[in-house]
């Protein structure tokens, strides 16, 4: 049996989609009621020891979907517990959905890290997923205002990567877990976008003038702040901006479309798409 984990999340509910076509899935929750009928759902709280230990009851596969809304150490007692009563269930392996290699400088970094060295220090067979940054992301982070994008994002890009497509990455080894064991995949994208190509995309594609001309990072925090974001939330999004625009993001290729099988959905479309409205 695998079980899922996150079905309520961006990426989780694509996940869901795609594995509840099987009769041997489960999707975990900490709202199972908000989930659509028809897949069987169990009540999933990595804060709730006894959910966690009625839920991984006879489950062979878990794809563990980061629990990263929050602190370091908030984030980090998630997926210990998760792993630790997934280890005193049985489970045979984890999928875990981490974080690509390239993000080691975002402020979230650290407790991806710390799951995937507790992961390989456990006694369950494991599988991680390092993935990149949504195309859907970056069209957050890239507001048009008065026909100009004014980001932080400096002369740097980022190799984007489509939320459908770590979807099918995610499902794909998750039913086939066993074969991908002890591997980890860099899952990121294959173009590497920034401010200067989304404003001609945009123009393009809108037919009237969008500019390119990058704030500055003190910008954004005071930005962020004034919309009453949590404070955990704002230096994650503005080293969200500096990684891309010092250079950190903008690795292309990875393991990708080997691993789908084609070539990924094109993350400069995903992002205009999106801006577009």
């Amino acid at each position: 049996m695998i079980l899922m984990t996150g079905a309520t999340g961006a990426l989780g509910r694509l996940v869901a989609a795609r594995l509840a076509v099987r009769d041997d899935v489960v999707i975990g929750s900490r709202a199972p009621e908000t989930i659509p009928a028809g897949p069987l759902v169990r009540m999933i709280d990595f804060a709730d020891p006894a959910s966690l230990e009625r839920g991984f009851t006879g489950v062979d596969t878990l794809l563990l979907i980061s629990a990263g809304y929050g602190d370091d150490d908030v984030v980090i007692a998630r997926h210990g517990a998760a792993i630790e009563a997934a280890e005193k269930a049985g489970i045979s392996h984890i999928v875990y959905t981490g974080l690509s290699a390239a993000g080691d400088h975002l402020a979230y970094a650290l407790a991806h890290r710390w799951t995937e060295r507790r992961l390989r220090e456990g006694v369950a067979s494991w599988t991680i997923l390092r993935n990149g940054l949504y195309a859907e992301l970056l069209a957050t982070l890239t507001p048009v205002v008065d026909g100009r994008i004014t980001a932080p994002l400096g002369s740097g890009r980022l190799a984007a990567v489509a939320r459908e497509d770590l979807a099918d990455a995610a499902a794909l080894v998750t039913a086939d877990a066993s074969a991908h064991a002890g591997r980890t995949y860099e899952l990121v994208g294959e173009e590497a976008i920034g401010g200067a190509e989304l404003a001609a995309a945009l123009t393009e594609a809108a037919g009237s003038a969008v500019s390119y001309e990058p704030g500055t990072l003190a910008g954004a925090r005071e930005g962020f702040t004034a919309v009453g974001l949590a404070p955990f939330q704002v230096p994650m999004l503005v080293s969200t901006y500096s990684s891309i625009a010092n250079g950190f993001m903008d690795r292309t290729g990875g393991d990708l479309r080997s691993l789908l099988g084609r070539a990924p959905r094109s993350a400069l479309e995903i992002a205009t798409t999106r801006l577009l409205g």
